[in-house]
């Protein structure tokens, strides 16, 4: 399937024209980041290895789960630095030379922060100090061994399928800091609020101030694929002010996101000299409009990433889309100066029956995606989902593969 059967070139224009629209509405000034630069750069210390890592990226996703401490014997710091060393070293054995680690899953911090309750994966309790600040553990070995950090940030997400169970009293979902929407399957900051947009922004920048990540990511975690008319009260007040002029419903929270987008690139970029903001939507190219996610815009107009790293989980044979179908439809995007363009690769599907059963035909599918990507100009790298899976027992000989020249 071809981009121009899936989303006219004409839709870009309309989406930068909405977006601009609804800033003006809500009295916020998009343009200067869409022109941004490091006008006031922060002391920062990078590895060559991060500059390598950005023209040739190898990364490997390591989720909250993977950094989880709750259930281990020992909880305290020594544990954790142990514990992120061996994930380290896994991913190196890999040619990893990136690794982007979870530390806001659900509007909580893998960090002691001023705006977001510790996570409950570091202890089981929302809220509880682990005694130590885990990503300055993480900044801290990746520069010593010579390995890129990206912080990967859940921006909207405050809970899915009822996870976490509880909350500490000072989650900005409690504490009055947030306004959020609730769906029946997830509950999430409205991305219509500009206080909850400058609540993100602001936990980037804490980020950035404090500690030398070499980038900031946000998932495909926008608007939830099950909203309804949660949000129909803001619609209602956003269109009453503006008549005629208004956007549609789906214009309207897609100019939502997008404003967000422009906030977070215009903060990174305002915060370090070396930092890169990127964004890993869903990989099927058409999928992203139900969620509010203007990915043509985020790839085609400078200003709302450094780069875009598309989830291309699906195998070269698979009957509904195949990996290289959805490659070229990113491909043929026309891709702005300076944004890079990654492919996520799916190690969790490997040695499973996924995709209809073809990921248990072959076991190089990795290696074979790869061997593509290595041939495709338009692409700048790969990063593989996730660390959990290169320990995996049916996943062994499809990433022994992958590890071959």
């Amino acid at each position: 399937m071809k981009l121009k059967q899936i989303l006219p070139t004409a839709i870009t224009g309309v989406l930068l024209c909405a977006t601009f629209a609804v800033c003006a509405f809500y009295g916020y000034d998009v343009q200067p980041a869409m022109n941004a630069t490091a006008d006031e750069p922060q002391k920062k210390s990078a590895s060559f290895s991060a500059a390598e890592a950005a023209e040739n990226m190898k990364g490997v996703w390591v989720t909250a789960s993977d950094l989880s401490m709750a259930n281990e014997p020992k909880k305290d710091k020594s544990a954790f630095e142990a514990k992120f060393s061996r994930i380290l070293k896994d991913c190196a054995s890999y040619g990893a030379n990136a690794v982007i680690v979870q530390v806001r899953p659900f509007c909580d911090s893998l960090y002691p922060s001023h705006y977001f309750p510790y996570s409950h994966v570091l202890t089981g309790v929302q809220g509880k100090d682990p005694g130590y600040d885990p990503l300055e553990v993480m900044c801290r070995l990746c520069r010593k061994e010579q390995m890129a950090i990206h912080a990967w940030l859940n921006p909207y997400r405050v809970t899915l399928n009822g996870v976490p169970e509880e909350f500490s009293d000072d989650n900005p979902a409690l504490n009055g800091s947030a306004v959020t929407l609730q769906t029946d399957s997830t509950l999430i900051l409205d991305p219509s609020e500009e206080k909850n947009r400058k609540l993100i922004a602001d936990g980037v920048k804490e980020i950035l101030e404090r500690y030398p990540v070499d980038g900031i990511q946000f998932d495909d975690y926008f608007y939830p694929e099950d909203i309804s008319d949660e949000d129909e009260a803001q619609y209602e007040r956003y269109s009453e002010q503006n008549g005629n002029n208004s956007m549609s419903l789906l214009r309207w929270r897609t100019a939502n996101v997008n404003m967000l987008m422009a906030k977070v690139f215009q903060t990174v970029h305002s915060c370090s000299d070396k930092a890169v903001f990127g964004i890993s939507p869903q990989g099927h190219l058409a999928n992203n409009e139900k969620l509010c996610a203007d990915v043509v815009s985020w790839c085609s107009v400078q200003g709302y990433a450094d780069y875009v790293c598309p989830q291309l989980y699906f195998s070269p044979e698979n009957p509904a889309l195949s990996f290289e179908d959805a490659l070229n439809d990113w491909t043929e995007l026309n891709l702005a100066p300076h944004i890079k363009l990654y492919a996520g690769l799916a190690a969790y599907k490997a040695g499973t029956d996924a995709d209809e059963g073809t990921w248990e035909d072959q076991n190089d599918i990795l290696k074979t995606e790869v061997d593509i990507l290595n041939k495709n100009k338009k692409i700048s790298g790969w990063m593989l989902f996730s660390y959990a899976d290169l320990n995996r027992e049916d996943a062994k000989t499809e990433l022994d593969n992958l590890r071959k020249p």
